[in-house]
């Protein structure tokens, strides 16, 4: 059961911006209501083409699984999915440097 750090990255829809940000605010604090990621600072970044890209690290890797059976997890990644684009860090520019540079946010 090792915990597994993941970046999840959200290019957000034309407009929609703002709304992906407030729906990243109960994003995280879901995760951790359901006991699914650990107690690491969050890393909130975001790219030059407006990507937004989440740090957290799992509990486990049956967390992963779990957070696919929770209801409450389900409802926020719906939204999330209606509001942005899920994209890889390789479709960034900044991937393509070896030491890329993101803006905190």
């Amino acid at each position: 059961m090792s915990s597994l750090v993941f970046m999840a990255l959200y290019r957000p829809k034309p407009g929609k911006e703002e709304d992906l940000k407030e729906v990243l605010k109960v994003h995280i604090p879901t995760l951790r209501e359901e006991e699914l990621i650990s107690s690491r600072e969050l890393l909130t970044l975001q790219a030059a083409d407006g990507t937004i890209i989440e740090i957290a690290e799992w509990r486990s890797t049956e967390a992963i699984e779990k957070a696919h059976q929770s209801a409450k997890v389900m409802a926020v990644w719906d939204k999330i999915g209606s509001l942005a684009e899920l994209t890889s860090l390789s479709t960034l520019a900044e991937a393509q440097q070896p030491f890329p540079n993101f803006k905190p946010l």
